[in-house]
């Protein structure tokens, strides 16, 4: 029985990061018109969050609402060199790590790096600012939780860690998208250096996947610090996608009576 049990959650598992990683074989979904964000809870009984849940994402955050939590430390990450896969899932461009790419800690527990994806324009956003583009690393704990940093851009200089990828980013809006098979590119060893920058300031909230099926529970830390990249790049980045997915952003969902809450260091307060 017990063997049984850890067979079932496996499956779970599984099926989540499959859900997360690749595109959805049996349901199609995108951003506009009757596959759009309005209509993800009727496409599917497995979407059903999408439409009912009471604690999704993204959100807009108040910073004047946001309550800061004296217990919370700063981001601990050690991400890894680790060799990864380009995808174009359809609705977004997806970062895939083929061997241990690192890890993230909140509150004692640890979250494996599984993926990072973009999505343009942001979904998450700051007193009602949206901003070009926004990065999600989706970490995934030994007992299938999630949890996410998002990264918000503006316009501004190139970012260096797309700019390593450059030339698969190129060879991948090359790639012929087959029905449900995701067009991959290997990356080979990617250097995750630029994501292990010092966190001065992240707001946390309980939230879901932003895109179906939706799943809750999932541990956001958006960061403070907006970083940049050039309109090239985030021209890049759209290239691949289906024509409905090319602004591939959920809309900002009710909070529900959730409170983001805020780690601020005490030196960038001062």
């Amino acid at each position: 029985m017990a063997a049984l049990i850890t067979s079932l959650f496996a499956g779970m598992v599984s099926l989540l990061i499959a859900l997360v990683d690749a595109k959805q074989p049996y349901t199609k979904f995108g951003y506009v018109g009757l596959t759009g964000p309005a209509k993800w809870g009727s496409l599917s009984p497995d979407f059903y969050a999408c439409s009912n849940g009471k604690h999704q994402s993204p959100i807009n955050i108040v910073k004047k609402d946001a309550i800061r939590n004296p217990k919370f430390e700063p981001l601990a990450r050690e991400y890894k060199l680790a060799n990864a896969t380009l995808v174009d899932n359809g609705f977004n461009v997806m970062l895939r790590m083929e061997s241990d790419g690192g890890m993230l800690r909140v509150e004692g527990k640890n979250y494996t790096l599984k993926q990072m994806h973009w999505h343009s324009p942001s979904e998450h956003t700051i007193n009602g600012i949206r901003f070009p583009a926004e990065l999600h690393l989706v970490h995934l704990s030994d007992d299938g939780n999630f949890s996410v940093v998002a990264v918000l851009f503006q316009y501004g200089a190139p970012d260096p860690f797309l700019f390593q990828i450059k030339d698969r980013m190129k060879q991948l809006a090359k790639e012929v998208y087959m029905g449900d098979e995701a067009a991959r590119v290997p990356v080979g060893m990617l250097k995750t250096k630029e994501m292990k920058k010092s966190t001065h300031k992240y707001f946390r909230y309980l939230g879901s996947l932003t895109t179906p099926p939706c799943t809750e529970n999932v541990i956001w830390n958006v960061l403070g610090k907006v970083r940049e990249l050039s309109k090239e790049q985030l021209a890049e980045l759209r290239a691949p996608l289906n024509k409905e997915c090319k602004n591939n952003s959920r809309p900002t969902q009710p909070l529900n009576g959730r409170h983001v809450e805020l780690y601020e260091s005490e030196e960038h307060v001062r």
